[in-house]
């Protein structure tokens, strides 16, 4: 049984306040800003002339992502990430989401040996960071691709999926859609799934916090995240006038 309200008042299926900006920056060739709840996330998409070394010769593009979270977008500083000895591997493992997820989204191999590099900067964070970042980082690169398209650096607008992230959690058994910082530090069973505008998988990450989950729960976690990912992706549509 699902609590009807959560500790910011919403209902146990429903997404926080959500928008996208776009051309957030003037120099990027496609930039958002998106704020889902209190979380901002500045994403940018930078158009590069090379491919890596693997790709050389082939004609392919490729889309890779940086995420970095800011000192003070947490309640205390902390230290930048170019202070310490090596990347943290939580950080690793979001850029290397974060570029699966785009890669999914776009036929890459039709820009050219050129690569797009996103750039998610968290500039506040209230849970669902990485979710966010891929939700903005379609936008943005869907932008940098019609900038190449308009400039003629390509002659065909790739093929491409809306594609949108979001979080979920179950705490005392109830189970609860795109989860603030408050509910994601408490939740039994933390998850985050990725779907594109077919409601297609590209990733499900999902992991027993405190108590196991059983096979009936994750039916519901995935049944509730096509609401989610279906509420943002209307919303990306709607900004991309698609």
């Amino acid at each position: 049984m699902v609590n009807s309200e959560r500790i910011d008042g919403r209902k146990y299926d429903e997404i926080r306040s959500t928008s996208i900006q776009r051309d957030f920056l003037k120099y990027p060739e496609g930039s958002v800003l998106i704020t889902q709840g209190n979380t901002k996330v500045i994403v940018t998409a930078s158009v590069l002339d090379y491919v890596p070394r693997f790709l050389q010769d082939t004609g392919s593009g490729w889309i890779t992502a940086d995420y970095n979270m800011l000192p003070r977008s947490t309640q205390t500083r902390m230290n930048r990430e170019r202070n310490r000895l090596r990347t943290k591997g939580r950080t690793h493992e979001i850029q290397r989401l974060i570029g699966r997820s785009i890669r999914a989204a776009f036929d890459y191999k039709k820009l050219g040996e050129r690569t797009i590099k996103i750039d998610c900067d968290v500039i506040q964070a209230d849970g669902g960071t990485r979710c966010a970042s891929i939700t903005g980082a379609f936008v943005a690169v869907f932008d940098a691709i019609r900038y190449m398209y308009d400039e003629q650096m390509i002659y065909n607008f790739p093929d491409y999926q809306v594609t949108a992230a979001i979080s979920l959690g179950i705490r005392d058994d109830n189970i609860l859609l795109d989860l603030n910082y408050a509910e994601d530090s408490t939740v039994d069973v933390d998850v985050n799934i990725v779907m594109n505008e077919n409601l297609e998988f590209i990733e499900i990450q999902g992991t027993a916090e405190g108590e196991t989950f059983s096979k009936s729960q994750l039916v519901e976690l995935l049944d509730l995240s096509e609401k989610g990912i279906s509420d943002l992706i209307k919303l990306q549509q709607k900004e991309l006038n698609l």
